[in-house]
């Protein structure tokens, strides 16, 4: 079924129904905000959204810069944080702490907080239906958490173990439902959905016994390939073949850290061009990367084929196992957005009611008692950060309203706990080295779309709760985790309600590119794109692969909520392009703190995990004198 743009409009018009836009809410929202003004109830475009960014991009043109000289300060506090994530607001609690009268003012250039950790809620016949717009579980908790982010997490009333009894790891297996792969006509000849995906996910939700999976030559025998690539591919997961030959024994780890998996595959390994395609988004949702830019080593810690006959590996480190093997059940029905309300509630007690993490869930928070005189603690949202001056004494914090007007505080301590690429453009004071060190740290850009589904029939139609498409937009699709907690249930019938989520990852494939070049690229790309046109791409895609299980997605769909964030993982070591000392050197650099300015979220770890942006927070706060 074509998608005109008739289709397309009339589904933007799902974004508006209820009032304005993102950008017209945005812009017509007071400071003081009212009842109405609840963000995670917006569809349409959000992540990085309109009105975000604008502001700050400029600070990274040349001669564009704000002085403060001028500026009236008009507020004074213990503790400015800028940024309103969990790395910023983990940061004013820890301060908070330390410092039980202290005055802090958190500022956010978004029109929610959170950060990465958003939430959104759909209205579908009267029942809410809630979904994570960016990060979703905690990351095996037990294994790499730390002291300090294991205590957060009891002080917010979080129970790892009870969170995981609420994960419902049966529920796709008992309905006899497995994974699948949708091959397309554009790279592989023919549209074509292959059930019964033996693969393992990096920290798989689902247990490896109850995969529903096919045996590996019956689902490699069905993908839409020549029977040389077939018998190549089903080799390459049975075979124990030594793939390096004669190469040194003692070489091998460092040779296999300066390949990519792709180039292991074509070199070592013999696929051909048309088979590698198949691995080809494997590591996006995980890496944001495709496999033209991951390490063969670091494919082996994802478990990747091809490496069960390879002598003289060590063992993969116990943090990667863990990644690797840890259940991912860690889960609120809004991922880690309950983290952040979680955090805003400990602080501003008066936004929502309840006590623990199980009312969480169904509170409705009210953004009017977010900033609010005389309030210890104040949340600031739609407030860019351009400029941070005098860092050795009263620290000066300029940030512009949604209005572009430009605003003086002044706080005794500063942590920039935003985009760590951002800070140089705000602090032109900081010491050259820094500014380099911190620049380095480019953001992959990434896309959480989530689609209110009215019903989920054709899924189980199809026998599939999951969708891996190697050479699509959206390479992961998947219907959403199934948890019940404080009073939400996950839909059990398919004729119910459910929500869809979906992975973009705008890498430039077989470019050769570096990986920050990439997301340079990556991030331009996703700039230029309107939200219509993000829309006809998720249209299109969910037509094609489950229209003949009778989806239609102008009857089927009830809202599209794109969460598009244009700087997403924060970058991490990657050997094919890095030096591991150099990398450990910059990173030390960049967050070097600067008299009573410290440095924090998970940019500064080069970690883009929820338990990195609480350590980074800590260290930052116990670096204020």
């Amino acid at each position: 079924m074509s998608i005109t743009r008739r289709d397309f409009l009339n589904g933007f018009a799902l974004t508006v129904a209820a009032g304005l836009t993102p950008l017209e809410i945005l812009r017509a929202a007071p400071r003081q905000v009212g009842a109405s003004y609840y963000p995670p109830g917006l569809t349409g475009l959000r992540g990085n959204h309109d009105g975000s960014f604008e502001s700050a991009h400029k600070l990274g043109r040349a001669h564009h810069a704000y002085a403060l000289d001028a500026v009236k300060v008009e507020e004074s506090y213990d503790l400015v944080v800028v940024g309103g994530g969990i790395s910023g607001l983990s940061a004013a609690y820890f301060y908070r702490k330390k410092h039980p009268g202290a005055r802090i003012l958190i500022l956010d250039n978004h029109d929610d907080f959170g950060g990465h950790a958003k939430r959104n809620e759909f209205d579908v016949g009267g029942k809410t239906i809630l979904g994570y717009g960016g990060t979703e579980s905690l990351q095996s908790p037990k294994h790499v958490f730390s002291p300090v982010a294991m205590k957060l997490m009891k002080e917010l009333t979080v129970d790892i173990d009870t969170l995981a009894k609420h994960f419902d790891r049966n529920f796709y297996p008992d309905m006899k439902l497995s994974r699948g792969v949708f091959f397309d006509r554009e790279n592989f000849g023919t549209d074509k959905l292959v059930t019964g995906d033996p693969y393992l996910q990096v920290a798989d939700d689902i247990d490896p016994k109850r995969l529903n999976a096919r045996p590996v030559r019956d689902f490699i025998n069905d993908f839409p390939l020549s029977r040389k690539d077939r018998d190549a591919l089903i080799d390459l997961h049975t075979s124990t073949r030594d793939y390096l030959g004669d190469m040194p024994r003692a070489k091998r780890e460092a040779y296999l850290a300066k390949i990519s998996y792709s180039t292991y595959l074509t070199r070592h390994v013999g696929l051909s061009a048309q088979a590698v395609r198949f691995f080809q988004a494997r590591s996006n949702d995980f890496q944001a990367v495709g496999i033209d830019g991951l390490p063969a080593l670091d494919a082996r810690n994802l478990d990747l084929p091809g490496f069960h006959g390879v002598a003289g590996l060590g063992k993969i480190s116990a943090e990667a196992e863990a990644e690797l093997r840890d259940p991912y059940i860690y889960h609120f029905p809004d991922g880690n957005a309950s983290i952040a309300r979680l955090l805003v509630r400990k602080m501003i007690p008066r936004v929502a009611p309840g006590k623990d993490m199980n009312d969480i869930v169904m509170a409705r928070f009210d953004y009017s008692r977010l900033d609010v005189a005389g309030s210890p603690v104040r949340l600031r949202l739609n407030s860019t950060v351009v400029r941070v001056d005098n860092p050795h004494g009263k620290v000066d914090v300029g940030y512009l309203d949604k209005a572009g007007r430009l605003h003086r505080v002044q706080a005794r301590h500063t942590v920039m706990a935003c985009y760590n690429m951002m800070i140089p453009h705000m602090m032109p004071s900081l010491p050259e080295d820094q500014k380099h060190a911190l620049a380095q740290n480019v953001k992959c850009p990434l896309v959480y779309t989530k689609v209110a589904m009215k019903n989920w029939r054709s899924f189980a139609k199809l026998g599939v709760h999951e969708l891996y498409c190697p050479s699509m937009p959206y390479s992961r699709i998947k219907l959403d985790y199934p948890v019940d907690l404080g009073g939400y249930r996950h839909p059990r019938d398919p004729a119910e309600p459910m929500c869809l989520h979906m992975v973009y990852v705008p890498t430039v494939a077989g470019s050769g590119l570096d990986v920050r070049t990439q997301a340079r690229m990556g991030r331009a790309k996703l700039l230029a794109m309107p939200f219509a046109q993000m829309e006809s791409m998720v249209r299109d895609q969910l037509q094609r692969i489950l229209g003949p299980a009778g989806f239609d997605h102008k009857r089927d769909i009830a809202g599209i909520t794109v969460n598009r964030w244009s700087h997403g993982y924060s970058y991490f070591f990657n050997s094919l392009f890095d030096d591991e000392a150099e990398s450990q050197r910059i990173i030390h650099a960049a967050r070097r703190p600067v008299g009573n300015v410290t440095i924090a979220n998970s940019d500064s770890d080069w970690n883009p995990y929820t338990h990195a942006a609480i350590d980074q927070a800590w260290r930052a706060v116990n670096e204020l004198g």
